[in-house]
């Protein structure tokens, strides 16, 4: 039972560092050779999270794109890009909070004025006329 369990993990190991195009690949080969192995490969792909585009799995990216290269004006550079980039990702978020606040209000208005307006009509009742 342990060199099974060896071998799981040396091959989920294998097929990580590959990347998620490998685990889509073992998915659909072991889909075509036996279709219970291929849905439980899809079961445990969703369950740990390997078909998320970012998360625990994307270690190998994470490491590479983060690490110092050794060179000192480019660490430089990358660390102002990034941090560029989060404040324009920050300042998108708020602009969209805005737009979400402004539908709220205009929302809101068109319901208060819906209600205001029966309420505001005329009567038009003909038995209030005086017969002439």
């Amino acid at each position: 039972m342990e060199r099974i369990t060896h071998w799981f993990k040396k091959a989920e190991a294998k097929l990580d560092e590959m990347g998620k195009p490998a685990w889509i690949a073992a998915m659909v080969v072991s889909f075509i050779l036996v279709w219970p192995i291929g849905l439980a490969f899809l079961f445990y792909m969703i369950w740990s999270g390997r078909m998320r585009s970012s998360g625990k799995h994307d270690r190998t990216f994470g490491r590479k794109a983060f690490s110092p290269t050794g060179n000192h004006a480019f660490d430089q550079y990358r660390e102002e890009t990034l941090r560029r980039l989060e404040d324009e990702q920050s300042a998108f978020e708020q602009f969209l909070e805005k737009l979400r606040q402004a539908k709220d209000q205009t929302e809101f208005d068109q319901f208060m004025d819906s209600r205001r307006r029966p309420a505001a009509r005329p009567s038009s009742n003909t038995d209030d006329a005086v017969p002439a």
